[in-house]
Formats: C-alpha cells, structure tokens, sequence
C-alpha cells in the first residue's frame, strides 16, 4: 500500500518522511498520558493502553519508513489489538464475568495476528477495523451522557473533532492524490491524519481515565499541565 507523498523525495532511507516524522506527536502524548497513570497509580489497563499507542505510532513509522509488507503488520496489527484494549476498558466495568472478556479478547488479537500475517487483507481489514470501532462507539456515547464534567466533556468533544479532523484528511490524501499531486505544495493529509489521531488517542484515553476514576469514587478533575495538556488528577480515599 503507498500514499499520496512522494518515496525517497528527501531521504534515500526513508520512504516517506513526513508520513514518518507525524508519528512522533503521539508518541509524546502517549508518554504523557503513561506518567501520568504510572504517577497516580491509576488501573494497569490504563498505562497498557499508553504504551499500546506508542507501538502503534512506532509500527507506523516502522511502515511509511520502508513500505514493506512485514512493516504493513507492524502497523495494522497493533491498530486492531488497540481497538480490542479500548473494548475492555469500556466494557469490563459492568462485565460480571471478569476473566472471560480478557481471555477472549487476548485470543482474538493473537488470532488475528497469525492470519493477517499469511494472508494480505485491504479492503476486508478496513472494514473489520471499522465494525471493531462501531462497537465502542454505543458504550463512548453511554459515558458522555452520564457525565456532567464540563472538563471531561469538552475531552470527548475534542476526540470527536479530531476523529472527523483525522478522517477528512486521511479521504483526501486517500481518493484526491491525483489532483493533490498536481498542487504546488502537498499538504501530507496522511501525515495530519497521524497527527490528529494522535490526540485523538490521547482525548480518548483520558476522558476514559476520567470516567473510571469517578467509577472507583477517586474524586476526578480535569487540570492542564503547562496550560495546554488535559490530564487527570485525582483524589483516592485515604483507606486505598
């Protein structure tokens, strides 16, 4: 699979550099969002799904830096492992049988695995990728509704914008290239797409950090580290 960049335009060692380099947001963020949750001694889930962004972003590196079909599993695989975390932690809560949803799940994405690596799917990964994150969208709606935060709100509005943001782009450089191409300028819609999916990522995880802590009653607000990056800050009772 190739994009709408130019190979080799300015590296003979990278294929493409910018859809390269606009990983390295959502590295930051997920670093971020990981200290945080180490810091606070938030659920193990959590500082999983940091580090399962981050190799995801590296994944994707690892494919827009060669175009290679080993690296394509490098970034698709985690895609699809990332959407099953974020069906855990969005269902467990009310899941009364606890080992079964991690059991399966983790088999899920083990078998997903081997077969995306023997067989080459395009469009049938699309569409299994996006039926995955239809599936998390009734539980997100659930939890927005029910919170009353402005903060943590305007945290779900934000993954919703970027989300729309993200996909515009990605359709762009996806279904235009060709009159994108003719342009003086590229505007590198993959390399927005991972920029904004980048903070996607991280809008999302902490609004669902937000969420669980008001779960476990751990008194949770929405604070800005320098000014600019929402995290969660909470308040355990003393007995935890």
């Amino acid at each position: 699979m190739d994009w709408c960049e130019k190979n080799y335009a300015h590296s003979s060692y990278v294929a493409e550099l910018h859809n390269t380099i606009s990983n390295i947001p959502c590295i930051i963020l997920a670093l971020i969002g990981l200290l945080n949750a180490l810091r606070q001694r938030f659920e193990r889930r959590f500082s999983v799904l940091h580090v399962s962004n981050m190799i995801l972003a590296i994944g994707s590196m690892l494919f827009h830096s060669t175009l290679r079909h080993v690296q394509q599993q490098s970034d698709e695989t985690p895609m699809v492992w990332e959407v099953l975390l974020y069906l855990y932690v969005l269902y467990s809560p009310d899941w009364h049988y606890r080992s079964t949803m991690p059991t399966f799940l983790f088999l899920y994405g083990a078998s997903f695995a081997v077969v995306h690596s023997l067989a080459r799917f395009e469009l049938a990964f699309k569409l299994h990728y996006v039926a995955l994150l239809l599936l998390c969208i009734p539980r997100m709606y659930k939890y927005y509704i029910y919170t009353t935060d402005a903060a943590a709100k305007r945290l779900a509005q934000h993954f919703v914008a970027t989300l729309i943001l993200g996909s515009l782009c990605w359709s762009v450089d996806r279904f235009l290239c060709d009159g994108v191409s003719r342009w003086r300028i590229n505007p590198q819609g993959h390399a927005w797409w991972h920029v904004f999916m980048g903070f996607n990522s991280y809008y999302a995880n902490t609004f669902l950090m937000f969420c669980r802590a008001q779960q476990l009653g751990w008194q949770p607000r929405v604070v800005r580290a320098l000014g600019l990056f929402p995290y969660v800050k909470i308040e355990k009772p003393k007995r935890q």
